[in-house]
């Protein structure tokens, strides 16, 4: 097989493609996704992770997609990373999954088949390692590699997790690192030094399991997985759905080793600069380091949890229990001028 970067192929990288906030916003304007479906429990509205189905019987099915272009050069790293973050949507709203489909796009006069699978060989070891099958696809000649999963899963009606349900005096806790963007926005631009990119590889093939067994715990408020949108972008929904505010402690977020290094390179994506451009208006004033890194696009991020003060013991044994150690990143509270601050 030849030695391709697949990162030249692309005009974007991973999560980094999506579409802004802002944009977004105005392409799926909605009237309404549940008025003539009353099984459907969560929809779009709420701009959760998933959707949600009752099945009647005290659970629903869980159906979400994510796809993207190379973040990284190896195609099979880049198949894992691709399939981590899809399932990842699946974890967030309290569910297991049951089952993938793959989708794939491939310029197919430019890079060869023997390329495309190894990506979708990646999509499937992660796949295996989630315990569910891989069990089919589609796929179009593109311009530009893309490659992603639709996943389906299972929750408990009474363990499903939505964004409206945060409420004041909640502690916010980060189960993955930030810096991923910033430190791939380093790879693409040929910065990177040597083995720099090993820590970010590592969180984004990291599944995110944790969040099957948190939502059996009442109280876990809700949860969210960290994408594209950035920890404030994220963080803005579950406020702006919850009708409340947040306060951030900047020092207490978790970072990448190397990711103050690359930020002072400059190594700042379009889509962490347009994130801001979205909804930099609903976060009280930050410096510029601040917004680069709390702002900043990631992929295959970690779960943003909202925990009740009465909880956070019970939160912290089981998530240490599962060889994660965290602290509180900050806390909610009844909603003032702005959805965030941060100090």
């Amino acid at each position: 097989m030849e030695n391709i970067k697949l990162t030249e192929y692309s005009h974007g990288a991973g999560c980094g493609c999506k579409i802004s906030p802002a944009v977004l916003e105005t392409i799926l304007k909605t009237t309404g996704d549940k008025v003539n479906y009353p099984n459907l429990l969560v929809g779009y509205s709420n701009k959760d992770d998933a959707a949600a189905y009752d099945l009647g019987n005290g659970t629903s099915v869980l159906s979400t997609t994510d796809f993207f272009m190379p973040i990284v050069d190896d195609p099979f790293t880049f198949g894992k990373i691709a399939a981590t973050n899809a399932i990842s949507d699946i974890y967030a709203m309290g569910g297991k999954p049951l089952m993938a489909i793959s989708i794939l796009g491939w310029p197919v006069n430019i890079l060869s088949p023997e390329i495309a699978s190894k990506v979708i060989e990646g999509g499937r070891t992660i796949c295996d390692e989630a315990g569910i099958p891989l069990a089919g696809g589609h796929s179009i000649d593109s311009p530009e590699p893309i490659f992603g999963l639709a996943v389906t899963g299972l929750v408990e009606n009474n363990r499903l997790k939505q964004n409206n349900k945060a409420i004041p005096g909640c502690e916010i806790f980060l189960t993955k690192p930030l810096g991923i963007g910033i430190l791939t926005t380093a790879q693409k631009r040929k910065k990177i030094e040597p083995g720099h990119i090993d820590a970010a590889i590592h969180a984004m093939t990291t599944l995110n399991k944790i969040g099957s067994e948190i939502s059996a715990l009442g109280s876990v408020a809700t949860v969210t997985d960290i994408t594209g949108f950035g920890l404030l972008g994220h963080l803005g929904e579950i406020c702006e759905s919850s009708g409340i505010s947040a306060i951030v402690e900047f020092d207490k977020v978790p970072l990448l080793p190397n990711t103050k290094k690359y930020l002072e390179m400059d190594c700042v994506s379009g889509g962490t600069k347009n994130n801001f451009k979205s909804y930099g208006h609903t976060i009280e004033e930050m410096t510029d380091q601040q917004r680069h890194i709390l702002c900043d696009a990631q992929t295959s991020g970690g779960l943003l949890v909202f925990v009740k003060k009465e909880g956070v013991s019970e939160f912290l044994k089981v998530t240490a229990n599962a060889g994660l150690s965290l602290q509180s990143i900050g806390r909610t509270c009844d909603q003032f001028e702005r959805l965030i601050r941060v100090i």
